[in-house]
């Protein structure tokens, strides 16, 4: 979280205030004083969700962007999103894969893409390890573009951005990760803010994808700006390397997933302006919700 504010600090070109939310722990390593920085701190962790309404109540800007904690950015992000946002529209910048770290074998100098730190080194069979803080964009894939399946779990797209509709610099998704948006802060709340009512975690994505669009409104990813975001690797989660720091379970995903099918598929949200059957269209075809296009 540290080196995520330490990497928006050093790119952001706006009167730009960062708010930083602890959620039940301090960071590690502490986040550095600065007056640009405000900190919200839980002493029990109240969830993702909660943390970013606490994190937009503090705020008094005209934009508000929530970025997970372990996340790079484009310089001048902030200006770059700002220049083009409308007041109906939740944005998105280009997404990369996020290279944060390495490990390097203290003997022979071998280097393994982050995870789980290594119990010895494939070359040389040595076990001490040390970290070496990268945090830099992979330079592929690039993606931006979107979209939830039938039953609204979160899927990528890439065939989409190949239409011709999305070759300019600001093109439509029809939904997003959940790990970064940018949208006027008024508009933030018009919607009614992150629904805690999901639980903790789990759809952010379609739920902001469905609000941006059903109220009317716009999910536009802007390819003017980018953010990277760390992945788990398959080794990060099978060795204990990733932790999070309120028990996530699968009973939890689960209440998401159906809160969430329970709101959209029914058509049950007060701020519906449009049903979920117009945007399945309006990005028609689209894998799995119509057969008369192949997309997969």
């Amino acid at each position: 979280m540290a080196k995520t504010v330490e990497n928006v600090m050093e790119n952001m070109r706006a009167d730009t205030e960062i708010i930083a939310v602890c959620d039940g722990a301090w960071p590690n390593p502490p986040i550095k004083d600065d007056p640009r920085v405000n900190i919200i701190h839980f002493t029990e962790a109240v969830g993702q969700r909660a943390a970013t309404n606490a994190g937009a109540l503090l705020s008094q800007a005209k934009y508000i962007m929530k970025i997970d904690a372990h996340c790079a950015v484009d310089e001048g992000f902030d200006v770059k999103l700002m220049e083009d946002c409308q007041p109906d529209w939740t944005m998105v910048p280009a997404q990369y894969n996020l290279h944060a770290f390495d490990w390097i074998c203290e003997s022979c100098g071998a280097r393994t893409y982050q995870g789980a730190k290594p119990k010895q080194c494939e070359k040389c069979k040595a076990a001490e390890h040390r970290m070496d803080i990268i945090w830099k964009p992979r330079p592929k894939p690039l993606t931006v573009s979107w979209r939830f399946d039938k039953d609204l779990h979160f899927q990528y797209w890439r065939e989409h951005a190949h239409r011709p509709e999305c070759q300019g610099d600001l093109i439509e998704t029809m939904s997003f990760i959940g790990a970064c948006m940018f949208l006027e802060r008024e508009r933030f709340w018009e919607l009614g803010g992150m629904d805690e009512a999901h639980g903790s975690w789990g759809q952010f994505g379609t739920e902001w994808a469905c609000k941006s669009w059903l109220s009317g409104g716009k999910l536009i990813t802007s390819k003017k700006t980018w953010f990277a975001h760390m992945f788990r690797t398959s080794n990060f989660r099978e060795e204990g390397g990733s932790t999070w720091p309120y028990p996530i379970s699968q009973k939890q995903i689960d209440k998401a997933r159906q809160h969430s099918r329970s709101l959209w598929m029914n058509d049950r949200w007060p701020g519906q302006m449009r049903p979920l059957s117009w945007l399945i269209d309006h990005f028609k075809p689209v894998p799995d919700w119509h057969t008369d296009g192949k997309e997969s």
